[in-house]
């Protein structure tokens, strides 16, 4: 399964994604997400949720393939849908949720960092909207939660990405640890919540969402609205085709020279003028 949950001793429930090869979210799977933060905010037994991912990063955002794939609006519609609800659900979630982010974390995975009560991330994460360069308009709403306002506007015009490190300078990023500690340190934050009283901890969740200034979900619906106008245009789809054409390109080349790398490696170490190098080889470690 793409999201699973695991219920630990300590009241916390763990959810991961797991699409490779980036994480880039079909609709089934916005949708499975949204049910397993769901869940585990309406079990009294839980006190803290933790969302993380395996692979190469935290999340790519939708996946514009599966979107692309249909001759109608629909799979549009459904990742618009899909995504809302994946977020709302965080954002709802009657148990502090804590984002463990690794890696890339974009379009999307902004939506779920932004609308986390707590972002604990890895050294190598960064975050970004690439939407503008897809012909889709979203999650500005969540980047105004995680960077100053200047700041956010400039990344959706220029889809430039931050890194964590700056953004736990902003103070919206609780800590920054090494690759290997990301998971420790966010089951540490959650651990410590968990410790509080649960009664007093739900009503501080929905306190806390009661007095925010912006309401995330108007807000977030309000942007998707702009994706349907550009969609209809044709600029949308424009984008996103020239997005997939330019992936398949790459992948494409990549099989190839993965191809060509296998080949040459069936041939054996090429024949060298100096016969003392022609059996020297470099084992993986990077020793001689």
């Amino acid at each position: 399964m793409a999201v699973s949950t695991t219920i630990h001793s300590s009241d916390i429930a763990e959810i991961v994604v797991h699409t490779p090869p980036v994480n880039a979210l079909a609709v089934r799977d916005w949708y499975d997400l949204a049910d397993a933060v769901r869940h585990s905010g309406h079990d009294p037994a839980v006190r803290a949720a933790l969302v993380r991912a395996k692979g190469r990063g935290f999340n790519a955002g939708v996946n514009i393939k599966e979107m692309q794939r249909t001759n109608d609006f629909d799979a549009l519609l459904g990742a618009n849908r899909a995504c809302y609800a994946a977020f709302a659900a965080i954002y709802d979630c009657e148990v502090p949720v804590i984002a463990a982010v690794h890696g890339f974390c974009l379009g999307g995975g902004v939506g779920l960092a932004g609308n986390a009560d707590i972002v604990v991330a890895s050294e190598d994460a960064y975050f970004g909207l690439p939407e503008v360069d897809r012909g889709a308009l979203g999650a500005a709403t969540h980047l105004g939660r995680l960077v100053p306002q200047h700041l956010m506007r400039a990344m959706v015009y220029t889809c430039r990405n931050v890194r964590a490190t700056e953004l736990h300078a902003y103070g919206s990023v609780l800590s920054v640890v090494p690759p290997a500690e990301l998971r420790a340190e966010a089951l540490a934050v959650a651990g410590e919540i968990a410790q509080k009283d649960p009664q007093v901890i739900r009503r501080a969740k929905e306190v806390l969402n009661g007095i925010d200034p912006v309401d995330v979900k108007r807000s977030y619906r309000f942007e998707q609205g702009f994706t349907y106008e550009l969609t209809l245009t044709g600029a949308g789809g424009a984008h996103r085709d020239g997005f997939v054409a330019e992936r398949e390109t790459r992948e494409t080349r990549e099989t190839r020279e993965s191809a060509d790398c296998e080949e040459a490696a069936d041939k054996g170490p090429p024949l060298s003028p100096l016969p003392y190098l022609a059996h020297t080889t470099t084992d993986t470690d990077g020793t001689r």
